[in-house]
């Protein structure tokens, strides 16, 4: 994967199969520090011992519909090739907490990608899981949470299609004025 909405994506997707009331997504731009970090917590059931172990090894998934697990190796790579690094920490009934770091101005970090379509999708999950979405960066920062826009809706769907494109709008717009890198 060479968009880190697509980390995201899969990761969080993750966390709303194991049943997470609050995924909380953090993406911090941080140049002057040679840094992009990515975080992902949430309060999901967890993982065990022995899952946690086999997490980053390609070769093991807990789903039933493929025989391997990209994902989460194809992140830790992406971000040690960086000179970054990756943490992942996970207990049973109790979440899970992920954080990614990657070298800002490394020739292969992944570039950001799709963030706002990615949070649409995120949003509009089945499960109803909560998203907070924060992104930080030198120019500012840029918080969304569906705990706060529900709350505004006041009982009208996210996935209403005038909801759908005034939320991707705003996402844009928001990330256009405070995002340093694509």
């Amino acid at each position: 994967m060479n968009e880190l909405a697509l980390h995201l994506l899969d990761i969080a997707q993750n966390s709303i199969r194991a049943n997470a009331q609050l995924i909380s997504i953090l993406i911090k731009e941080a140049p002057n520090e040679d840094q992009l970090i990515f975080k992902v917590d949430d309060d999901g059931h967890g993982m065990t011992s022995e899952q946690l172990e086999k997490a980053t090894n390609p070769f093991y998934t807990t789903q039933t519909t493929r025989k391997v697990g990209l994902g989460l190796p194809l992140l830790k790579y992406n971000a040690e090739l960086t000179g970054g690094s990756f943490m992942l920490h996970s207990e049973t009934n109790k979440g899970t907490h992920l954080q990614a770091t990657f070298g800002f101005h490394h020739i292969d970090r992944p570039f950001l990608g799709d963030i706002a379509g990615t949070l649409l999708i995120l949003a509009s999950n089945e499960k109803q899981s909560e998203l907070i979405y924060t992104h930080q960066s030198p120019k500012g920062e840029f918080l969304f949470d569906t705990r706060e826009i529900k709350q505004e809706l006041d009982g009208i769907p996210l996935t209403t299609p005038e909801v759908r494109k005034f939320l991707m709008e705003m996402i844009q717009g928001n990330l256009e004025q405070i995002q340093i890198s694509e």
